[in-house]
């Protein structure tokens, strides 16, 4: 790209020309009318899930990159598709620029986005862009899902296990080391550089769904179960204590964590306190790992099959309260809340 180009500014050629130069991130087919349309297959389900993202708050230049900014938010979207069961169809992007961002900025954060949508086959369909006095990002994504197996927050019964999809606070861990680059004098370079990466380039679990569900039409079939067993889920963009939080409350259930079955990323054993550990663990956020909550024995399958990032946390238990536990007596009983974790608009 030479220094002219990367110099234009979005003001330099409007609306329809930021337009002209977008359309070519979506396919050709698709897109030129107000609204995209995409076919589904029978009892199939539509899932739509949207996510808006703010610069200062969801990222910034000091963390990541315009294609590293594009490929989380994507991957946010992809994530909570997989969250619902469901498998990515297609997404829509709203824009908010100022005038005065550069074309070539916008550019890359749609490379960064197609980068992570190409791995699932899905793409950009369409959208809307505005002037804003400071960059939005706000992405619809479109899913399909069979019908009966749907994952929904409230279908959670006592006696679940929890199960994770792989280990938790390497993300906020990452955000870390991009703001404080000296937190990282006891990491060497693969330690660090795994950490960011966790950061700036998250992938979403939708290589679970097939596995789960060849596990449990398995585990229907040796049982004879004339109806699908129900998983209860979502993704743990903001934390793993708020997953199970939100499972919990949706399913008018609790949970018991074990403390000894959590895992942390290998490099928080030699550099952080047990404490910091937890803390990132359970509550740093945008890990985008799958909380899946089901009986013991498809849990235990979907676990063998994960590999060892994956493990059975906890189980759900009556009452409401989610508790976090330590077998071995160490530490004592802690109640798990959502005030603990990142909210929007706390002081």
């Amino acid at each position: 790209m030479n220094s002219e180009l990367s110099s234009l500014q979005v003001q330099d050629i409007g609306e329809q020309g930021l337009l002209e130069r977008l359309q070519r991130f979506c396919p050709p087919e698709i897109i030129g009318d107000d609204a995209a349309v995409l076919v589904t297959a029978p009892e199939q389900s539509l899932v739509v899930t949207t996510d808006v993202l703010v610069d200062g708050v969801h990222f910034s230049n000091v963390t990541t990159s315009p294609e590293d900014a594009g490929w989380r938010a994507a991957a946010a979207n992809l994530s909570d598709l997989a969250a619902m069961g469901a498998s990515p169809l297609g997404i829509t992007v709203g824009l908010g620029l100022p005038g005065e961002v550069r074309v070539s900025w916008v550019e890359r954060l749609y490379q960064g986005m197609t980068e992570c949508l190409q791995k699932y086959n899905t793409s950009i369909v369409g959208g809307d862009i505005v002037r804003s006095p400071v960059i939005t990002l706000a992405i619809t994504a479109f899913g399909q899902v069979n019908s009966s197996q749907i994952i929904r927050r409230s279908a959670a019964v006592v006696g679940d296990a929890i199960v994770v999809t792989g280990v938790h606070g390497a993300s906020h861990a990452g955000l870390e080391l991009l703001l404080h680059p000296e937190l990282g004098e006891n990491l060497n370079n693969e330690e660090k550089t795994a950490l960011i990466l966790a950061h700036q380039r998250p992938q979403p679990r939708l290589d679970v769904l097939p596995i789960l569900q060849k596990i449990l039409n398995f585990q229907s079939k040796i049982q004879n179960l004339k109806s699908k067993i129900p998983v209860a889920g979502m993704d743990s963009s903001d934390g793993l204590a708020d997953a199970i939080i939100q499972i919990c409350r949706a399913s008018g259930v609790g949970a018991v964590l074990e403390r000894r079955q959590i895992s942390f990323p290998a490099a928080f054993d030699h550099w952080l306190t047990p404490e910091q550990a937890l803390k990132y663990t359970l509550y740093g956020g945008e890990d985008f790992e799958l909380v899946l909550c089901l009986p013991q024995e498809p849990a235990l399958a979907l676990v063998q099959h994960l590999g060892e990032r994956a493990a059975i946390v906890g189980k759900i238990t009556p009452g409401s309260t989610v508790l976090f536990h330590d077998e071995q007596k160490k530490f004592p009983d802690q109640v798990l809340s959502l005030s603990q974790g990142f909210q929007h608009f706390k002081s």
